[in-house]
């Protein structure tokens, strides 16, 4: 996965016309994401105080489409003349891309801001393990060329004490849905030095059940809002909670707008949805998770239908609100781009606008 993602001639380091011409993701469906991100930016910037200087630092920034976007508002809102905007990617600085936009491959700090990833920790590489027919959980390997799967080794203990923890190995629900089993790592308290444990998993998990070892995400995360002196950080991406981690997991492969299988060779994207719960909790810092239809709300995107009566007086007006409206309906529905799920963490400020702590 990381080689055919970030490799020589990984997916995200080609040229060409980069991940809006395979997927589809909120940036590209509507201006009103950017809209409603430069919301957020000057609630942040307001709870700072309105330093000298406010860093936008996208991470995992595309083709700077995000930070293009916010570059056009910029004159028209409470950060003009004090953002300063840095895309974070493997891939070259589009030529496009306005020369006031910063572009490097590693993500700078200290940051006095907002730290911004749209989609990136799907694409954060990790390992899949699987149930086998004795009950043991292996590795899956896979073949970069053709992409066939087969069982390799047993986990290690790192991967068993984060999914012992995140993500439960019982049966998969059965309608009606049953609770999934969960496994507590807890010592007794007269346990003596030298006194070891071992990892089990449940006697009824099934064969072909599937877990995505999602601790390279946590981590990857927590380095970077590690670099965040003040301000915020946002994660924007698929994901799932530990009550309804998927039984034969989410590894799949986009190419060319379709969904195809996930051949980790360089040609299309591979991607797994987030274990958001674990990512979230492997910061430190307060933090609210939300689904972006909660946060698009929150921040004034409601894909409401304007009234009839605008189309008598001004039809033109009336056209271009509707066309906002069904932008916006895409942006919020719950099982599309709505589904979404939104982490906000806080550093050194007590709250962001309309959003709260969990």
């Amino acid at each position: 996965m990381e080689v055919a993602l970030y490799g020589p001639n990984g997916f995200f380091a080609g040229a060409g016309a980069g991940p809006a011409g395979h997927f589809r993701t909120s940036v590209h469906a509507s201006p009103l994401f950017a809209s409603a991100v430069l919301r957020l930016l000057e609630d942040v910037d307001a709870a700072l105080g309105r330093p000298g200087v406010f860093d936008v630092v996208d991470v995992g920034a595309g083709r700077g489409e995000l930070l293009a976007a916010l570059h056009a508002l910029l004159p028209g809102s409470a950060l003009a003349g004090r953002a300063r905007l840095v895309g974070v990617e493997v891939a070259t600085r589009p030529a496009e891309l306005d020369g006031d936009v910063g572009w490097l491959r590693e993500v700078p700090q200290p940051i006095t801001g907002m730290l911004i990833a749209t989609e990136w920790l799907d694409n954060v590489p990790l390992d899949l393990a699987e149930v086998d027919e004795r009950g043991r959980l292996r590795r899956v390997r896979v073949d970069r060329s053709t992409g066939t799967e087969t069982l390799g080794e047993e986990i290690d203990a790192a991967d068993a004490f984060w999914l012992a923890r995140w993500w439960p190995m019982g049966s998969p629900p059965k309608p009606p849905a049953e609770p999934w089993a969960r496994a507590e790592i807890g010592w007794p308290p007269g346990a003596q030095p030298g006194a070891r444990a071992e990892f089990g998993w449940p006697p009824d998990a099934r064969p072909g059940v599937r877990a995505e070892i999602g601790w390279p995400r946590d981590l990857a995360w927590a380095d970077a809002v590690a670099a965040v002196r003040r301000g915020g950080a946002l994660a924007v991406d698929y994901g799932h909670l530990r009550a309804g981690r998927p039984a034969l997991g989410t590894l799949t492969g986009f190419r060319g707008g379709r969904q195809v299988k996930p051949v980790p060779d360089g040609t299309c994207d591979v991607t797994a949805h987030v274990a958001m719960d674990a990512v979230a909790g492997a910061v430190g810092t307060p933090y609210t998770l939300i689904t972006q239809r909660e946060a698009l709300k929150a921040l004034g995107v409601d894909g409401a239908r304007p009234p009839l009566d605008l189309a008598r007086t001004d039809p033109a007006g009336y056209l271009r609100a509707l066309a906002a409206a069904g932008a916006g309906a895409e942006l919020i529905d719950p099982a599309g781009l709505g589904g979404h799920w939104w982490l906000l963490h806080t550093v050194g400020i007590d709250g962001v606008g309309s959003f709260g702590r969990d």
